[in-house]
């Protein structure tokens, strides 16, 4: 049974660099189809519908994607779909979706959710989410930790106590945040078995939230408590002349390693990935008979271990092993698989070069 002091921030500001040629500004990774028929986006409202249905979902996004995401969710009231004027980080993100909820339910709840993350088990996933809004309810800021399936070194850490049991749907005390690790402490974490990936997915009512702001972030909290009543005529202006003057910083460093109140539930298996790289696609992508993940026809011989999206043309593969081939009408990427996540270098020297057709 849903609530209806429970709301969704489906944060959708990302440009997704790391899945260029196909992913651009105002065709980002979450709103793109890598698994079925829905969008990244999509999937997030499909799986939270039995939890927080779409008329209590708001999205903070950029003008850029704005309009592709209206289109996609037709459910989600216009309004409720905002384009940040600027980029600043997940903390301010954050915040003004928590003062703009703070005025129209004194009693909100939220929960937060990135747009561009895969959870294949939606039934162990929505028992998750309700504990954590439980414990959200009694003023604690929760954290949705997933359980380390290897040693990680892109994903930061949660450090739970000694003896947590994931998928007990309890909430833990979060003794401390670690950033990402070598390789060595990541292993060190994964047989300790008491730490957590951060998903990136939180929990508070929307005034414990602010009151953190307030005392973590005070600059960005009298920005944000500055603008007037959502909805009135004067917000949009507002908005987009003084959100620009919160600092740029993400939640985890803002608010979460400093507060005191801060506490995790462990997640079993969920299914989740947050899909950060073309290689991350072939991962969880179904493999061909040559063991090859394919999104267009593919003439393999004596190749494997390619990801292939060149939708609308034959792509021969000759004797080729472990590459991403991405091709769009206007640009082509080949690249080592195990060298995926460095793509979003590509786009930085495509910026500097004032390349903006490709962007």
């Amino acid at each position: 049974m849903t609530r209806p002091n429970y709301y969704a921030l489906i944060m959708a500001g990302g440009r997704g660099t790391r899945f260029w040629p196909r992913s651009r500004r105002k065709s980002a990774k979450q709103v793109l189809r890598f698994f079925g028929d829905r969008s990244l986006i999509q999937q997030c409202v499909d799986r939270l519908g039995p939890l927080v249905p779409p008329e209590r979902v708001w999205v903070v996004t950029n003008a850029f994607l704005r309009d592709e995401i209206i289109r996609q969710l037709p459910e989600v009231p216009r309004a409720q779909i905002i384009a940040e004027p600027a980029q600043r980080n997940t903390a301010p993100c954050i915040g003004l979706a928590a003062q703009i909820l703070q005025g129209i339910d004194p009693d909100a709840i939220m929960g937060v959710f990135p747009a561009d993350h895969l959870i294949a088990r939606t039934r162990p996933y929505l028992r998750l989410a309700k504990a954590a809004y439980r414990a959200a309810e009694k003023n604690h800021i929760v954290v949705l930790g997933i359980q380390p399936r290897w040693a990680e070194t892109g994903y930061g850490y949660i450090e739970f106590p000694a003896g947590v049991q994931p998928g007990l749907l309890k909430p833990y005390p979060v003794i401390r945040f670690k950033e990402k690790p070598d390789a060595a402490t990541a292993q060190r974490y994964l047989e300790a078995g008491n730490y957590a990936w951060n998903s990136g997915q939180f929990f508070w009512r929307a005034d414990v939230f602010l009151e953190a702001l307030r005392r973590y972030l005070p600059r960005t909290a009298t920005v944000l408590a500055g603008l007037p009543k959502f909805g009135s005529r004067r917000f949009a202006t507002a908005l987009q002349e003084n959100f620009p003057r919160c600092e740029n910083i993400s939640v985890d460093y803002a608010v979460l390693e400093k507060a005191s109140n801060v506490v995790g539930i462990a997640a079993g298996d969920i299914g989740w990935n947050d899909v950060g790289s073309w290689n991350a696609v072939f991962e969880i992508g179904r493999r061909d008979a040559s063991g090859n993940v394919v999104f267009s026809e593919t003439l393999p011989l004596d190749s494997t271990g390619n990801l292939v999206d060149a939708r609308g043309k034959l792509v021969a593969l000759l004797g080729v092993r472990d590459l991403v081939v991405v091709d769009t009408p206007d640009a082509l990427l080949v690249a080592d698989r195990s060298r995926a996540q460095e793509v979003s270098s590509l786009v930085k020297q495509l910026e500097k070069t004032g390349r903006e057709d490709l962007l």
